[in-house]
């Protein structure tokens, strides 16, 4: 019997105009009636969920949420925090300084002040519109060394970042977890930390074994979760290097695949 899924959200859970569907809804609501924990697992901050969890009733004493792309575990009603994985600023200056060298823009989460940017652009004004959550603009040259920072993002035109990715160098990835989210965005984290990560982290909280675990994705950065998972299923919109270690392929995310896996797996219909 599984008890605990955990669940990506832009490209999995809503539909491409944002959304939930009703049969999704309905789905989750008859889980949890059967006592299985449904986690949102998104590398948006909290914040940016809130709308969500309100929407499926997940802001209980007892409901649990992922953000920052597992950075952040913590209950959804206190905030109370289950574990949180930071880097520092000295990363922060670290990657700005990078990012200036490669051309591209830069903005990052620290976990006092939120969202911080050296210049506001584009894709930096998505990512607070899209969360309901306030920008600053904070000089990058003078961060403090020791300030948590929960993750920073390259961000700009998907064919820049994609000229800047080629630019940076090859040992990135032996200092931190990166994740590219969306076509305009490169993740940095903390090596510690990623959705698989998390999950497990929450299953050991909650004494949930692996194989009580699903886990529903779309893109790379959920391929930890979906390897972690019992179940690791992909939606039929996923990314091919997700669905190569897919356990499942479900529908769409604009086609029920969400609800439709929850019904096979959780409720036998």
């Amino acid at each position: 019997m599984y008890k605990l899924i955990a669940i990506d959200m832009d490209g999995t859970l809503l539909t491409s105009d944002k959304k939930i569907s009703e049969r999704t809804k309905k789905a989750i609501k008859e889980a949890r009636k059967k006592g299985v924990y449904v986690v949102l697992a998104s590398g948006r901050p909290i914040d940016g969920l809130l709308k969500y969890l309100e929407e499926l009733d997940l802001l209980s004493d007892d409901d649990y949420v992922l953000s920052y792309n597992g950075c952040l575990v913590q209950k959804s009603k206190s905030r109370e925090v289950i574990c949180d994985v930071t880097i520092k600023g000295e990363d922060l200056s670290y990657l700005y300084n990078l990012s200036r060298e490669i051309g591209v823009n830069i903005h990052a989460f620290s976990k006092e002040r939120g969202l911080i940017t050296p210049k506001n652009s584009k894709y930096t004004q998505y990512e607070a519109d899209q969360n309901f959550i306030t920008l600053t603009e904070v000089s990058h040259d003078n961060i403090d060394n020791n300030e948590d920072i929960i993750k920073i993002m390259m961000i700009d035109e998907p064919e820049i970042l994609e000229a800047g990715i080629k630019k940076l160098p090859k040992e990135l990835s032996d200092k931190y977890s990166m994740a590219r989210s969306a076509p305009f965005f490169l993740e940095f984290f903390n090596k510690n930390a990623d959705k698989g990560a998390g999950v497990k982290l929450l299953a050991e909280h909650l004494n949930i074994k692996r194989e009580e675990v699903i886990t529903m994705g779309d893109a790379m950065n959920d391929y930890p979760m979906i390897k972690y998972a019992g179940l690791g299923v992909v939606m039929k919109n996923g990314s091919d290097e997700l669905k190569e270690i897919a356990d499942y392929i479900t529908d769409t995310n604009d086609n029920d695949g969400v609800a439709k896996a929850i019904e096979k797996f959780v409720l036998d219909k």
